[in-house]
């Protein structure tokens, strides 16, 4: 068995980029022992994908790839700032995304943008995915400005358009 305790930066030679910016690791060609990669998601990367509710931004991300005779062990910490539309007033708005996941081959399986499942017995990883993926969970499901820090017209005409008689349902 191999072991390469260093932090492999040769690894990038078996990391081929395509068009997309995506970093793809081949792990039969990768030895065994710890590799780390530092991947930059940025707004050529956000806008190469498709249906993202990320309009641009600029994430770092540091992997360390632990790469056993069997199976992997992922660290992906991402850093960093994405604009997302508010649902208030419909501009964009940054939100600061810092989060840290691990991920064990054994008892995950991923599935990349092309829906290929990648598993324990997976030949390849898309480090730059899986950090997107991280990136996305940490997006919440309502995404607004702060009290006062909304488009000021916008703000106008949805005061304007608000209806502050009861519905007729609520008269009794």
């Amino acid at each position: 068995m191999h072991n390469s305790k260093k932090s492999s930066t040769f690894a990038l030679d078996f990391a081929p980029m395509s068009e997309q910016k995506h970093i793809i690791i081949d792990l039969q060609r990768l030895p065994i022992g710890s590799h780390s990669f530092g991947i930059q998601l940025d707004d050529e990367f956000f806008a190469s994908l498709e249906k993202t509710e990320i309009l641009h931004g600029n994430v770092s991300a540091t992997v360390t790839l632990n790469l056993r005779e069997e199976d992997y062990q992922l660290s992906i910490a991402v850093h960093g700032t994405v604009f997302v539309v508010c649902d208030r007033c419909l501009d964009p708005m940054p939100l600061e995304i810092d989060d840290e996941q691990e991920i064990f081959s054994e008892d995950e399986v991923v599935s990349d943008e092309t829906g290929k499942t990648i598993d324990g017995k997976g030949t390849s990883l898309d480090l730059s995915w899986l950090a997107y993926e991280i990136v996305s969970v940490n997006i919440p499901l309502v995404h607004s400005h702060q009290e006062g820090e909304c488009n000021k017209q916008m703000e106008l005409l949805l005061h304007n358009h608000l209806c502050d008689e009861p519905e007729p349902d609520e008269i009794e």
